[in-house]
């Protein structure tokens, strides 16, 4: 037992220079717990050297399957999933805490880019013609603003699901949830996490008052096919399979995710305008991705 009420799970590969980039060597106040996936680098070693207790595993297993490992062996009582490319400052973490005590859930910071600007890392419904407008493709490009969620400060903002780079819940709840979909390699998982959260009675929220910078570069961003580009192809093919109604409109959003349509896009403490979770759900096929 560490003591700390906080863990912080991160999943490397080939992430040594990110790590000496991005987490202070210095002893921080939360047990760090690091799954390496059979890196070729040193991150393993490098890891070690910071502080982070490592588990080192024979191959790469994935971003889910590796999280859930770690969640195993955490002793905090809150839990924060964090990429290898994310500044965390210690004192977020105490409100973050004082979030989930009032309201449960799972939260996430604001993220901001390299440059302090803020990171779309809150999202609406992932329809498929949204997750497509999020990636500039015209015209669903010029129709995917209540896609994108950030919170200002002193917002906290519901919202489907968050990016995966920084994701904290009290860690019952998320074992209780049943921690990540391993049917997952790459990519989605954080879709699915969100929303199977919600259809728990776990609210997703993005809280504007933690900022942290997240150094991200998204393998996919480039025209150019790769590994990562197969990895989400077989993992969007996964996620609308399980969730069709992000595809073909079927079932009725409104209808499997109520208490989600009616809350997300809301501020938390401020009761949604009549019919603003109807809205979402209308808009969302014509948002972007």
């Amino acid at each position: 037992m560490t003591g700390h009420p906080w863990s912080v799970v991160t999943v490397t590969y080939n992430s040594a220079d990110t790590l000496r980039r991005c987490w202070r060597g210095a002893a921080e106040p939360y047990e760090w717990v690091v799954v390496d996936n059979c890196s070729a680098d040193d991150s393993a070693a490098v890891a070690e050297q910071l502080g982070a207790r490592v588990i080192r595993l024979p191959e790469n297993v994935g971003f889910a399957r590796a999280n859930n490992v770690a969640l195993r062996e955490v002793t905090g009582k809150y839990i924060l999933f964090a990429n290898p490319d994310l500044e965390i400052r210690p004192d977020g973490l105490d409100v973050l805490q004082r979030y989930l005590d009032a309201h449960g859930g799972l939260v996430a910071p604001q993220l901001l880019s390299s440059e302090g600007v803020p990171q779309a890392n809150g999202r609406g419904f992932p329809y498929a013609t949204a997750k497509l407008g999020n990636r500039k493709v015209w015209p669903l490009s010029r129709l995917h603003a209540s896609y994108r969620v950030v919170a200002e400060p002193g917002e906290v903002r519901y919202v489907a699901w968050v990016m995966g780079a920084a994701v904290a819940g009290r860690t019952a709840d998320v074992v209780k949830l049943g921690g990540w979909n391993e049917r997952f390699f790459l990519y989605y998982e954080d879709h699915e996490l969100g929303l199977r959260a919600w259809r728990d009675g776990l609210p997703v929220a993005l809280l504007g008052d933690v900022r942290w910078i997240h150094h991200w570069g998204r393998a996919t961003n480039s025209l150019r096919w790769s590994r990562a580009h197969s990895l989400e192809l077989q993992s969007a093919r996964t996620f609308f399979g399980m969730f069709p109604e992000f595809l073909i409109g079927l079932p009725p959003v409104a209808r499997r995710h109520r208490a989600a349509a009616r809350l997300i896009g809301s501020r938390v403490g401020h009761p949604p305008a009549t019919g603003q979770g109807e809205a979402v759900v209308t808009s969302g096929p014509a948002t972007g991705g």
